[in-house]
């Protein structure tokens, strides 16, 4: 056994949960009228009701006490302090210094890298009023109208995603569109909507030379070529947000136009930096800043807010609490908002890519489950759907739903028909429905006893299946940032009690040198293959069939 599972606090929680296991949530609530009220916390524009949950003030102690006991208040703290907690890839993990507006320095290894970040939004905010006044030009003179977004992973996920949440706040003058898919048909669909005369390229690559970004920006490039321009008109239609600026100037970019990118911001909490220039021009600077100030106010509530009211330390733990305790493998979203449809995705990939771990900070294997796969989707679509294997399968599925009080372009019958789906879901999967109960509604339907009780048991379901809704008025800017920050934490928090490194992704680093391997062999078609014999039974049909 590990240290941790060893851990009293640990101990203590395997005998609560064995507890909680023989109540039901119905008589929770039945035993305790102030449940409700006792279970909601509010920060940052964001209410969540964690009522619904196998839980009582004993287990939400014994919570409190594993993160007491794992130290993650400290972990928290050296995290904001820029010490180097990403230990593998030596270095600091400063993602929230991208959204500091206390006016306090945050040191990096001596130095304050405030002045670089705050310089870094002044050329977005410029650059941003430049394409949207149409100070900036293509090199026919023309408006910037179309922006060509290509980057992969964090560079692609988290602007695309958050721009279709703000639909409502977008700049018309101006349309954003995402590539990421090394799929030539993706970029060719794109290209082919677009006057390159009007068209704008932002290329997103630390290193200039990720496979997947780089190649759909040389067919961007040779597609400008094409349409008429010339290698010098590229640095009026292509910028990059890179560390390599060699490599942005040599392929014909203004060095003006290249913006930064620091090693202490990994590519899933990149949003913050100038990765999210497309969002800035998708929405506007001040919307984009809203964005930046929510999440700043997120950051300030998980640092200081008391354990007990701290909405990343509650959401985290409850995590813990099911995937270790109960045995959960996954954790759905259900965001009851069109617009945040593509949340769930967003979140995928931060808890998976920084959670996905198997192995301790002292090098320990881990003898408990880490990270849950995260899937979602939007409501009410997935209740005709997955929905069924949450109230009636045979695994256990905590749930977090979503739901904005009020929405742009309000229909009242269609919004109401959607908070009566989100709150009657919640309802459901908590309180389920008896054989007994089952039986009564089929009483009068002229069974006979065998057909009746056949029927009553299909269509009994458990319930006692643990859900939190968060409430906010409406999905602004500033909401948005609060609700991205709070994910963030609660991931960070959960790595904290695991022991893993959150901010290291070998696996994706793995996967990324494999593929190049086996790229060369299929470009150079007359190199050896020596793969294991499936790799190169693969690689061998694809020669042939492009030949």
């Amino acid at each position: 056994m590990t240290a941790l599972t060893q851990s009293p606090a640990w101990q203590n929680l395997a005998a609560l949960a064995e507890k909680i296991k023989t109540q039901h949530m119905r008589d929770m609530f039945a035993a305790d009228p102030q449940r409700a009220n006792k279970y909601t916390q509010a920060a940052c524009g964001i209410e969540l009701d964690f009522s619904k949950n196998l839980i009582t003030d004993e287990v939400m102690s014994a919570l409190q006490s594993l993160t007491t006991d794992c130290q993650v208040a400290e972990k928290r703290d050296a995290m904001f302090a820029g010490e180097i907690i990403n230990q593998t890839e030596q270095r600091a993990v400063l993602h929230t210094a991208l959204r500091n507006f206390s006016g306090k320095p945050v040191m990096v290894d001596g130095e304050d890298v405030m002045p670089e970040v705050l310089a870094c939004q002044r050329k977005i905010e410029d650059f941003v009023a430049k394409v949207h006044s149409a100070e900036l030009t293509g090199y026919t003179g023309k408006p910037l109208k179309e922006i060509v977004a290509i980057g992969i992973g964090g560079s692609f996920l988290g602007p695309k995603i958050m721009s279709e949440a703000l639909k409502p706040y977008w700049f018309k003058g101006v349309k954003v569109h995402y590539v990421a898919n090394v799929d030539g048909c993706h970029i060719q669909d794109v290209l082919a909507s677009v006057d390159h005369e009007e068209t704008l390229v932002v290329m997103s690559s630390k290193s200039f030379g990720t496979q997947e970004t780089l190649q759909n920006t040389l067919t961007a490039k040779a597609w400008f070529l094409k349409a008429g321009g010339k290698q010098e008109d590229i640095a009026k239609h292509f910028i990059a947000v890179s560390s390599n600026i060699k490599a942005a100037t040599e392929f014909g970019m203004a060095e003006d136009n290249i913006f930064p990118m620091w090693d202490w911001v990994g590519g899933r909490y990149s949003l913050w930096s100038a990765i999210g220039l497309p969002v800035a021009l998708t929405i506007g600077y001040d919307n984009y800043r809203a964005l930046l100030q929510g999440a700043f106010e997120m950051d300030e509530h998980f640092q200081t807010a008391p354990a007990e009211q701290n909405l990343p330390m509650i959401l985290a733990t409850l995590g813990v609490w099911y995937i270790n305790f109960f045995g959960a493998q996954s954790h759905v979203l259900l965001p009851y908002y069109h617009y945040l449809r593509g949340f769930p995705a967003y979140v995928q990939q931060l808890d998976m890519e920084s959670n996905g771990k198997r192995v301790s900070g002292d090098k320990t294997v881990t003898d408990y489950e880490t990270g849950p796969v995260i899937w979602g989707s939007e409501g009410t679509n997935g209740q005709h759907s997955f929905h069924q294997l949450i109230h009636q399968g045979t695994v256990l599925i905590p749930a977090d739903f979503m739901l904005p009080l009020n929405v742009p372009n309000q229909d009242d019958t269609h919004h109401a028909m959607l908070a009566s789906n989100c709150f009657g879901q919640t309802q459901a999967l908590m309180q389920g429905k008896t054989f007994d109960e089952c039986s009564a509604d089929l009483a009068s339907k002229g069974l006979s006893d065998d057909e009746l009780e056949s029927l009553a048991t299909h269509k009994t379901m458990p319930g006692n299946k643990p859900s939190n809704t968060f409430l906010f008025d409406k999905l602004d800017p500033k909401t948005l940032g609060s609700l991205i920050a709070l994910y963030e934490h609660k991931v960070f928090v959960q790595g904290a009690i695991w022991g893993v490194n959150s901010f290291d992704q070998w696996g994706v680093e793995l996967g990324k040198e494999l593929g190049n391997q086996v790229l060369d062999k299929l470009v150079n078609t007359d190199a050896e293959l020596n793969f294991d014999t499936s790799t190169n039974q693969l690689i061998a049909k694809f020669r042939q069939a492009n030949s």
